[in-house]
């Protein structure tokens, strides 16, 4: 058996990420654009935004929630919360509740008409962000998902879905955190047209 070098291993892993991108740019420039403008749109009208999901899809919560509470390239100070880190909060809902509470409960809690919930599972099936989209709904929230492969059950679910067209979750999550870097960068746009205070 033919071992693979670690430079074929990244070669391969850069060009799969290239190739990967291309296909979101031939097709899901529109969907981008879309949610991002919903995203604005939350936060013009003095709505926040909530991010949510598992795992990495946790840590692109929060690592979006902080670019718009402190800074991407502009001051932001906007109104974003993820729902991923209170941890008292957590494992009393998931104890009490089950697991697939977790968020649900949260948006309820803590969410209102005008707000905007981003949804993140490279499946698009993860039960506890489908159980928060369902729950943001009822509220009359708008929903913004990211996804990987078909979409899953978000790609029907969401106000505005970005499916990301592949099976590997790491590649999913490369390109959800550059769609969520995208976003940052529209609402910083539209701050500077003001548009958005």
């Amino acid at each position: 058996m033919t071992q693979v070098g670690y430079k074929e291993i990244i070669q391969l892993s850069l060009q799969e990420g290239i190739e990967l991108r291309q296909r979101v740019v031939a097709e899901a420039v529109d969907s981008i654009e879309k949610a991002g403008l919903l995203l604005i749109d939350s936060l013009r009208q003095g709505g926040r935004i909530f991010f949510c999901g598992n795992g990495g899809s946790a840590a692109d919560s929060q690592h979006l929630a902080a670019e718009l509470v402190g800074r991407f390239e502009m001051d932001n100070q906007l109104n974003a919360l993820a729902l991923t880190t209170d941890s008292s909060i957590l494992t009393a809902v998931a104890n009490d509740f089950g697991f697939e509470q977790i968020f649900a409960r949260q948006v309820r809690a803590l969410g209102r008409a005008g707000d905007c919930l981003v949804a993140i599972s490279t499946s698009g099936n993860s039960p506890n962000v489908v159980a928060a989209v369902q729950a943001a709904h009822d509220l009359k929230m708008t929903t913004v998902a990211l996804s990987g492969g078909q979409g899953g059950q978000l790609l029907a679910m969401a106000t505005q879905c970005v499916t990301v067209p592949s099976q590997r979750t790491c590649r999913i999550q490369e390109v959800h955190l550059s769609v969520g870097h995208i976003w940052c960068e529209m609402i910083e746009e539209a701050r500077r047209r003001g548009t958005l205070p």
